[in-house]
């Protein structure tokens, strides 16, 4: 679980502030010296013998480790009800930690729950268009609304729609910063990351407590938004834009979906989305129905991520989000504990009331959930 300031141990921490020392450098220290203390106490001698460092390197992390100051981390983390969760840890999200370089510890205000689990990330340009704007809070609350995280990087624009659609949808979010959670990065933004705190969500960063926001820190904070969610929307993005960069390590690194919301062709807030949609990087989507079915391609992540948490079998994965139903999930669910048999769409529009389009979205969730499945004789609750 996640560790309050007081819980870390100080080797760990003098580890994590010292510069070099990644997730890959980190897993080879602690395979090299057998633990933290003995890692964070080594010689320049004894880190030469660890495989990837050299002297120069061992002698920059020997200062590194010297020069950390553990005590004005932890006193941050007070000052600011920071916690610390750790890749391994029970808490630790699922679906980021499949990565192939997943962060190794998350600097964390407020909290991350099950729910999570089924995130999809929002991201665009920070200067974006009125269109943008209402269009990422509009995709972000329907989607939120359906039972979705919604995940983005804070910024101003898209990112700060896209947090605040899904508050006004009653859903969650988490904010990834690219800087520590000492800094409130847009400043412009305090009042939102206080609301998402109250609401239950989440504020995460990869870095220690007080990390300036530099530009080499918001690719990185792009693989977590990517690696957070089963699939990135992109909403609004110029060529250049690094919502482009969330959209390839999305598809070609983490093996999730992208989807690309269309503009105008002379537009150049839109340019990058046409780009994916046009080269294939991206699906076409005009309405939160179009994401949800094309994360219906994530089910089976989903459902790996969760047996990884230790949630096993449908049944206890579909008490994870009983809560968390919308009206129609919960209609359809009733209308199929009362079926003697699989019921096919028609029969299921017919029972429930609901629109066709509507039916299917809400299919999608509850099949990623664990809650139903769906096969040649139609869609049946799962373990039916």
């Amino acid at each position: 679980m996640s560790s309050l300031p007081d819980e870390i141990p100080g080797a760990t921490l003098r580890l994590l502030l010292t510069g070099g020392i990644g997730p890959v450098t980190l897993r080879r220290l602690r395979e090299a010296f057998g633990g933290d203390d003995d890692a964070a106490g080594a010689s320049v001698a004894a880190l030469m013998q660890v495989p990837g460092i050299g002297r120069a390197t061992a002698e920059a992390l020997r200062r590194g480790m010297d020069d950390a100051d553990v005590d004005g981390e932890l006193a941050a983390m007070h000052d600011h009800s920071a916690r610390l969760v750790m890749l391994g840890d029970g808490d630790y999200p699922p679906l980021l930690a499949a990565i192939d370089d997943p962060p190794a510890a998350l600097w964390m205000k407020g909290r991350l729950a099950d729910e999570d689990r089924l995130a999809i990330g929002i991201v665009g340009s920070r200067k974006c268009t009125a269109y943008g704007r209402e269009q990422a809070g509009r995709f972000a609350t329907l989607l939120a609304q359906a039972g979705l995280t919604i995940v983005s990087g804070g910024a101003l624009g898209i990112d700060g729609e896209a947090h605040r659609g899904a508050l006004r949808g009653g859903g969650r979010t988490i904010v990834v910063l690219g800087c520590g959670l000492s800094r409130c990065y847009p400043p412009e933004h305090e009042e939102l990351f206080g609301r998402v705190i109250e609401t239950g969500g989440a504020i995460l960063s990869e870095h220690p407590m007080r990390t300036e926001p530099l530009a080499q820190f918001f690719p990185r904070r792009n693989r977590v938004i990517s690696g957070l969610s089963l699939g990135v929307l992109v909403i609004e993005a110029a060529k250049r834009s690094g919502a482009l960069i969330t959209a390839r390590l999305a598809a070609e690194e983490h093996g999730r979906e992208v989807m690309a919301l269309p503009g105008r062709v002379d537009s150049p807030a839109s340019a990058g989305c046409l780009q994916l949609i046009q080269s294939g990087g991206g699906a076409l989507v005009i309405d939160h129905a179009d994401v949800l079915r094309q994360l219906d391609a994530s089910s089976q992540l989903v459902r790996g991520a969760l047996e990884a948490a230790g949630h096993t079998d449908a049944a206890a994965r579909a008490t994870l989000f009983d809560g968390n139903l919308t009206d129609g999930q919960r209609a359809i669910v009733g209308a199929l504990a009362d079926a003697c048999d699989a019921l096919m769409l028609d029969e299921l529009a017919a029972k429930t009331g609901l629109p066709v389009h509507q039916l299917m979205a809400d299919l999608t969730l509850l099949e990623i959930r664990g809650r139903v499945r769906k096969d040649r004789q139609g869609v049946r609750l799962a373990g039916g």
